[in-house]
């Protein structure tokens, strides 16, 4: 028997250290968590922020393929739980045979999504309202934040947020994501219909600007006709994009585990080989 491994993935705008509450429970109970950065993240906020040009450029693929690095040298396929762009990545990890199941919370929308509503239109007008946001970084300001993250919670406990966890994002994987439906090979594309994989938990909070619930309940829409593998949709009522990592996101970690117990996957498994 060898723990579980649970890969974190972090989204746009926040640090992958802003995980450490949901490594150390998922730790408590048993999994082996981790949480890598994004290609061209530092290991430390500070170290993200002061040297943003690392990340210019990077996209949807490149995330995926680092990923998917991470996760073959673990030698077992994990769990991969991800939140808004990770969300996506997670999702496309798990349909790629690279995990054994997948939770998306919040989760940037996958090719195939045909609803805007204007909620997630302002909130990605800080990158996709400028071209040239496309091979660079954009920081969000406290305002911005506020917005698109923090609308759920004070805005006292927004700020201090913005402040603890925000880095500058690649603006390329807006780009790519809010072109897709109309590019061929689109990295944002995710095969829905015909994967064999593990089970999928796709989840959403009522009053998010980011992911509108909305768009993350046309995503499980776009998953209705592949009989062969599960996938369900989880709604927290009164919760934003921020539900991860604000005052409340160990309602949202106790149902990931609850949830991973359900689909029979305990933080002790038989050793496997990732193939």
């Amino acid at each position: 028997m060898s723990k579980t491994p649970v890969v974190f993935i972090h989204g746009l705008w926040i640090h992958a250290t802003a995980w450490q509450p949901w490594i150390d429970l998922f730790a408590e109970h048993g999994y082996a968590p981790s949480a890598p950065g994004w290609p061209g993240d530092a290991d430390t906020v500070e170290g993200t922020r002061a040297d943003p040009d690392r990340l210019n450029g990077v996209g949807i693929e490149q995330i995926c393929r680092h990923y998917a690095d991470h996760i073959e040298a673990l030698g077992t396929k994990p769990v991969v739980v991800g939140h808004s762009f990770g969300g996506l990545i997670a999702q496309e990890l798990l349909a790629n045979g690279f995990a054994v199941a997948g939770v998306a919370i919040d989760p940037a929308p996958i090719k195939g999504v045909k609803i805007l509503p204007f909620s997630q239109l302002r909130a990605g007008f800080p990158v996709l309202g400028n071209p040239a946001n496309k091979g660079r970084t954009v920081s969000l300001t406290a305002k911005q934040f506020r917005y698109g993250f923090g609308n759920a919670v004070t805005p006292e406990e927004s700020d201090a947020l913005h402040e603890a966890w925000t880095i500058p994002g690649p603006g390329r994987p807006l780009f790519e994501d809010a072109t897709a439906n109309f590019v061929r090979n689109s990295p944002a594309a995710v095969d829905t219909h015909s994967a064999v994989r593990g089970p999928l938990l796709l989840v959403s909070g009522t009053e998010d600007h980011t992911v509108p619930s909305s768009v993350t309940q046309a995503v499980h829409r776009l998953y209705a006709d592949n009989s062969s593998s599960v996938t369900e949709y989880r709604e927290f009522e009164g919760r934003g994009h921020s539900l991860t990592i604000d005052s409340g996101w160990r309602d949202v970690a106790d149902a990931t585990l609850e949830w991973l117990t359900s689909k029979g996957l305990e933080a002790e498994q038989p050793s496997a080989d990732v193939s």
